[in-house]
């Protein structure tokens, strides 16, 4: 497998320990554990946006709960969590909204966790999801919360 700079990017020769382009030093461990963990990430499918905002639409919200469901379980897939899609619908119905907003928080977080886990460049959205949430823009929360799990789509 070839290795490249952690400076410049350039390709390495084998058992390289300075790069010869830019002379920068490469800790072989660093290199090494940056590409396994890059390999590791597990594979979300991708799934379109501006798809999944007209089914929503059309359908009246409805695709909308499944988009819902759909974003907790795939995000399962790059974190630790294990709370299911429909548990999280149920939980949001039950309080009337309100578990939605600790939803919208805990996502953020969980993301920007998964994203630095795996070497994904992800910020931590979770006060703007919250906000967002409370201002009644739910569907923009879905679209950069999907925007951010494509980010480990293999597409």
């Amino acid at each position: 497998m070839a290795k490249y700079c952690q400076n410049c990017g350039k390709e390495l020769e084998e058992g390289a320990v300075f790069c010869g382009s830019c002379g920068a030093s490469q800790n072989a461990q660093e290199q090494t554990t940056a590409t396994t963990t890059a390999a590791n990430a597990p594979a979300v499918p991708n799934r379109n946006i501006v798809t999944s905002i007209i089914l929503s639409l059309v359908t009246c919200g409805i695709y909308g709960i499944y988009w819902m469901i759909t974003l907790q379980d795939d995000s399962n897939l790059v974190s630790d969590d294990t709370t299911s899609g429909v548990m999280v619908f149920l939980l949001t119905l039950i309080t009337c909204g309100i578990y939605g907003y600790f939803w919208y928080y805990k996502m953020g977080q969980k993301l920007f966790q998964a994203g630095q886990k795996y070497g994904k460049q992800i910020n931590d959205n979770s006060l703007i999801y919250l906000l967002l949430g409370i201002f009644g823009l739910g569907i923009v929360n879905y679209c950069l919360i999907q925007s951010d799990l494509n980010k480990f789509s293999n597409q």
